[in-house]
């Protein structure tokens, strides 16, 4: 569990990266594509080196071509190129709070739904009352460590909510098929990498329609760590293939939830963004989300994956 609370704190950095980026760059859009971009490469230069990546790739084909996996299976990447283009598309309109809420709810109820179908390599889950309440909790820990934001949408923007509820939703599917893709090929990095190539090549379509419509970027930062969100995303999308079969959807969920939480008070800390402070309400929702993670964790008990023919 506490990999998974890990994998939440790296989104948080993630997001911080790929945030400064996109307006420094001034185009969030293509802040993604170079950090989706960027992760692709590193991998490709990791495979010659990494045997057990290499015959993943050919345990995947395999899957594929007996039917051990759908194709559909290895589009979790879509799910990960929505959310940073929703950030993109409609968080200027509503809010960072808002975009956040949208998520959390729309992630915490499919997560319920993906694991009571059973989508995740460790089979049906049951949606017992424990798995619900602590759902119920961490929501209410998100709301209350953003609630100093949540008046910045008007109410003639509230529709654009729509777009984070359903990147939530996504998000839910995109752990429970990247897990069965990293059971299936046998290599946490080999999910990683085919995450990242459909991520990168959804967003770079979209950035090429931004181009059309809205512009190119106004500069390009010389501060090298400002391209390493995809460093920071590999090791998010590799912690969550690989424990999902363990920990279930929600559980994972909720636990990369108190992560972001976790992470987000860590560079309020430490490494404050300009304006913006330590501020009580994110203290209370961290304590809120880790309860939350215990009262779930107890009505899931903690089942053998099953293991996928390879």
């Amino acid at each position: 569990m506490s990999l998974a609370v890990f994998s939440g704190v790296t989104m948080a950095v993630q997001g911080r990266i790929n945030g400064q980026l996109g307006l420094e760059l001034g185009d969030p859009m293509l802040a993604a594509v170079f950090s989706f971009g960027g992760g692709i490469v590193l991998l490709l230069l990791a495979l010659p080196f990494a045997p057990r990546m290499r015959k993943g790739v050919g345990r995947l084909r395999d899957a594929v071509r007996v039917g051990e996996l759908r194709p559909w299976h290895c589009l979790g990447g879509l799910a990960g190129a929505m959310f940073v283009a929703g950030q993109a598309l409609v968080v200027v309109a509503i809010g960072v709070a808002m975009f956040t809420v949208g998520v959390v709810a729309g992630q915490t109820v499919s997560s319920l739904a993906v694991d009571r179908a059973g989508l995740g390599p460790s089979g049906p889950r049951p949606l017992t009352t424990p798995r619900v309440i602590g759902a119920v909790l961490t929501l209410v820990a998100v709301l209350g460590s953003v609630s100093g934001g949540l008046g910045e949408a008007d109410g003639g923007e509230l529709w654009l909510m729509v777009l984070p509820l359903v990147a939530g939703c996504c998000v839910a599917v995109q752990q429970a098929v990247n897990g069965r893709v990293g059971a299936a090929s046998g290599s946490a990095l080999t999910a990683t990498l085919a995450n990242f190539s459909v991520g990168f090549v959804a967003l770079l379509v979209a950035w090429l329609v931004s181009l059309v419509v809205r512009g190119g970027p106004v500069g390009f930062p010389s501060n090298p760590l400002l391209y390493a969100g995809g460093i920071v995303g590999i090791l998010f999308i590799s912690i969550a293939s690989l424990v999902v079969r363990w920990t279930g959807v929600l559980l994972l969920g909720l636990a990369a939830i108190a992560g972001q939480l976790i992470g987000a008070l860590l560079l309020d800390l430490l490494a404050p963004a300009h304006g913006e402070h330590l501020a009580p309400e994110t203290i209370a929702g961290v304590a809120v989300a880790l309860f939350a993670i215990g009262i779930a964790a107890l009505g899931g008990g903690r089942r053998r994956a099953r293991r996928l023919p390879q």
